[in-house]
């Protein structure tokens, strides 16, 4: 007989939080603020943003640089691709302390956060609810505090005091740990489907792909698919799936 869930845990950013819309605008307010950039479309600046974030968190994640630096990285990448030339990192720290204010104040959950929360807080399981996302831990936490989350997420595992990041299965295995249960008895749900569901459930979770985009990849995944928070509360699904995933 399959375990009965005891705790639903949720990754973070493009789970819960809507990054990329904050650091869109944040990053093209930061750069626009210097003046026009003769040439070069906004919607090129925000690509060139996220292709140099993802690599640059990948070397973070990976111990090959420090959070600081590859913060630097992003912005002397991003001013290079631009044609500002090479800029020191007294430079790119300025320019990222005005960026990060622009992106924290554009800090947003997705519409469907909360009330999905509240509704499994509210399941007469008495479900443990809570977050594990790389990056780092103050940062992180901020986040949950600011778009009104943190009472409904009460545990909180971060890459940067784990010493693990996804999809290294031991970052879930810390966070089930720290819950006081089994990996079995525990649902992950994430937006990505190899770092945040399949990874989870090689762990031994119980993953959930959450698709927002509808990208629908050519091969069917091994993980349920949902495109939205909402269906993870839905009677239906509950029904037939929850104590057969």
């Amino acid at each position: 007989m399959t375990p009965s869930c005891a705790a639903v845990l949720f990754d973070l950013d493009g789970t819960l939080l809507d990054h990329d819309a904050a650091s869109d605008a944040a990053v093209a307010a930061t750069v626009l603020a210097h003046g026009d950039l003769p040439g070069i479309e906004p919607a090129q600046i925000v690509r060139w943003w996220r292709e140099l974030e993802t690599s640059a968190m990948d070397r973070y994640l990976a111990g090959e640089v420090t959070f600081q630096e590859q913060r630097r990285l992003r912005v002397t990448g991003l001013a290079e691709r631009c044609g500002l030339g090479r800029w020191s990192d007294e430079q790119a720290d300025a320019w990222f302390v005005r960026y990060l204010a622009c992106y924290e104040a554009e800090w947003r959950a997705y519409p469907d956060a909360l009330p999905t929360l509240r509704s499994l807080a509210d399941r007469p399981e008495r479900l443990q609810l809570g977050v594990v996302t790389n990056g780092d831990a103050d940062q992180q936490r901020r986040k949950i505090a600011r778009i009104g989350l943190a009472g409904w997420l009460p545990h909180v595992t971060a890459s940067s005091q784990a010493r693990a990041a996804k999809p290294d299965p031991a970052i879930f295995r810390t966070a089930c740990a720290d819950l006081g249960l089994p990996v079995e008895r525990v649902v992950y749900v994430g937006d990505r489907l190899r770092t945040d569901a399949e990874a989870a459930t090689e762990a031994g979770l119980r993953g959930v792909w959450l698709d927002r985009h509808g990208s629908r990849p050519p091969a069917a995944p091994t993980v349920p698919r949902i495109e939205s928070l909402d269906e993870l509360c839905s009677a239906s699904l509950m029904a037939n799936r929850w104590k057969t995933w």
